[in-house]
């Protein structure tokens, strides 16, 4: 691997957190610090339960909507980010057939 490719602890930390370096995602959107994929998507979760329990008011629906579809933006971008990263580690690994 040369220096410039990303080390795989880089890309994915133990605990679930976005690295500093990582916060601005594909498309630009920009993840808060230690923003989580997993939480996010329980937050999505539970706002999406909530909206279909009826457990709110219509302007309220509204706002849960607002930043659940922010959230799903945030978790997209993420995605995509790391798609991109499995893609370079895989290239990078077809670069070098000495390792096979």
């Amino acid at each position: 691997m040369t220096d410039s490719t990303p080390s795989p602890d880089s890309l994915h930390p133990s605990d679930g957190t976005v690295p500093v370096d990582r916060l601005t995602s594909a498309g630009g959107v920009a993840l808060p610090p230690n923003w989580n994929y997993e939480a996010t998507v329980s937050d999505i979760e539970a706002i999406i339960n909530r909206i279909e329990l009826g457990e709110l008011e219509l302007a309220e629906v509204f706002d849960q909507f607002a930043i659940a579809v922010e959230q799903l933006r945030q978790c997209e971008a993420f995605l995509t980010r790391q798609q991109q990263q499995v893609d370079l580690l895989i290239e990078t690994l077809l670069d070098e057939p000495e390792l096979f």
